[in-house]
């Protein structure tokens, strides 16, 4: 009896080390390519000292991979372990075909903008905004504040409330797509936010993580060295943006 017991935990731990392996190497992957995108893409990047590299390996996909980088002495090491990430119920759109209301995330390089919090005291060091229900988002092309944040009332046709009745805007960060200028009808309210439950969960084009990570990313981020995120299929950010994506 004894040596079936020691024969069920031998195989217990041989599974238990091969998996552990196999998610190293593949957490190792992930590392390298969020590295490679950064070097790809260096000019672009060059006063920017904190990076989050969002990607994933089939366009398509609404399932992406989440690697926080910050620089140091001019190179980029990994700040904080590869996460997974919900991107677009579509995937990513190719690099400036983003279009408002297309279920996909943009491809680009964005700073990364105003945080949004329902708490009063938030452990980062970012400024915030406690958010209420006058808070709201416009993604109505027609609107003069198309993809600009308003508080209080408006004309807009359509809009999100930035206070909604579940914890996934808890933390709402925004991705400065379409913002430096805003284009009517290339997207709007793209943002860094919660997932429904415990996994992230696709979305109508933002970036969708865990209250875990996302609180693990907060404590990290430092205003002063100028956070953004890219973001994008692989393939097209290996191949390098241009300055205007």
């Amino acid at each position: 009896m004894r040596l079936i017991y020691y024969i069920l935990l031998f195989q217990f731990f041989s599974v238990f080390i091969c998996y552990e392996s196999a998610y190293g190497k593949e957490s190792g992957n992930q590392t390298r390519k969020a590295l490679r995108i950064a070097k790809k893409n260096a000019v672009l990047l060059d006063s920017i000292n904190q990076l989050l590299v969002v990607f994933n390996k089939i366009p398509e996909s609404s399932t992406s991979v989440l690697v926080a980088l910050e620089k140091k002495d001019k190179k980029w090491l990994v700040a904080l372990p590869p996460v997974p990430a919900g991107i677009g119920r579509k995937g990513f759109a190719a690099p400036g075909a983003k279009r408002e209301g297309d279920q996909m995330s943009p491809t680009g390089l964005f700073p990364l903008g105003q945080l949004f919090c329902y708490e009063k005291d938030v452990k980062t060091r970012l400024t915030y905004i406690q958010t209420s229900s006058e808070d709201k988002w416009i993604d109505d092309p027609n609107s003069p504040d198309y993809n600009r944040h308003i508080r209080g009332a408006t004309q807009a046709g359509s809009y999100e409330n930035l206070k909604i009745n579940s914890d996934e805007y808890k933390y709402c960060m925004v991705i400065e797509y379409n913002m430096h200028p805003v284009v009517k009808g290339m997207g709007s309210a793209i943002f860094l936010h919660l997932s429904a439950g415990e996994l992230p969960n696709p979305s109508s084009g933002c970036v969708v993580v865990t209250q875990q990570d996302m609180e693990m990313l907060l404590k990290w981020m430092n205003p002063e060295l100028k956070p953004s995120i890219i973001m994008g299929n692989e393939k097209d950010l290996l191949d390098g943006l241009r300055k205007n994506q």
